[in-house]
């Protein structure tokens, strides 16, 4: 599932591409993907709309239409694409939106997890009051971090995770950063001291940095709005990596599942 960085390497190219550009055309492909609303209600809400904006918040590219937000999760394996209009159509597209400038801006979907609603502003902004912190803005600190870490005894990776407290970080970058914080994953999260959490915050801080540097991890599905793969995956250094020796002691990294996801770490540097 894409995360924060992928997320934002998405919303940031998306916005350099079609900001200022009008919704001529919305073609519903998939009505499945569309939330709250059918297909025919969901083109009026956008038809005829002027991207103003495209922003994120947590794994949502929120696009400005004035008096609406459209809002798409990518789900598992969504892509949001801006293309020529004459260049060829990917498999498994779920929206086509004709931009008045010829071009189209895609969503395509193999496995149809994602979702697309437009919606009001006051609506958005309810739902964006529910969200967690955004891990790269300054009221995200150290000390936020280890408040909420000492209110829960889940295992600070699963804890980490959780959008209702930090947002945007998913199995991928959990694993990193912890490992960069040479915390065990498998730890309650209210057992950190206040330096274990200092060293978390800037663990995440500095992953999702990077990551977004790199434009994102590609392992089989991601690819930012022009196509292209990221190239965060050749940094990871444990994710997927089990067996594989640790890049800072050679200790083979470990595998194990939390919460039905797969955690990968080092024993050694993560005691």
């Amino acid at each position: 599932m894409p995360e924060l960085p992928e997320v934002e390497t998405i919303v940031r190219d998306v916005d350099r591409l079609a900001r200022g550009a009008t919704i001529q055309s919305v073609d519903v492909l998939r009505p499945d993907l569309i939330v709250g609303a059918t297909a025919d209600a969901f083109r009026r809400c956008v038809e005829g709309r002027t991207i103003r904006r495209v922003t994120r918040r947590a794994k949502n590219i929120v696009i400005d239409l004035g008096a609406d937000r459209l809002v798409v999760n990518l789900g598992m394996t969504g892509r949001l694409l801006v293309t020529d209009a004459g260049a060829p159509l990917p498999s498994h597209l779920g929206v086509r939106f004709g931009l008045t400038d010829r071009r189209l801006l895609l969503y395509q979907d193999v496995r149809r997890f994602g979702r697309l609603q437009c919606i009001p502003v006051g609506e958005w902004e309810e739902r964006d009051r529910a969200l967690g912190f955004e891990p790269l803005l300054d009221e995200f600190t150290p000390g936020a971090l280890h408040d909420l870490a000492r209110r829960s005894r889940v295992a600070v990776k699963t804890w980490l995770m959780d959008q209702r407290r930090v947002v945007g970080v998913g199995n991928i970058y959990a694993s990193e950063a912890l490992f960069r914080a040479a915390i065990d994953p498998r730890r309650p999260a209210n057992s950190l001291s206040f330096a274990e959490s200092e060293r978390l915050h800037r663990a995440v801080r500095e992953v999702l940095t990077e990551a977004i540097e790199f434009r994102g991890t590609t392992l089989l599905d991601y690819r930012d709005a022009s196509g292209q793969e990221g190239g965060f995956s050749r940094r990871l250094r444990v994710y997927d990596r089990a067996g594989d020796a640790c890049r800072a002691c050679g200790h083979p990294i470990e595998r194990i599942v939390q919460g039905g996801r797969s955690t990968f770490y080092c024993v050694r540097c993560q005691r």
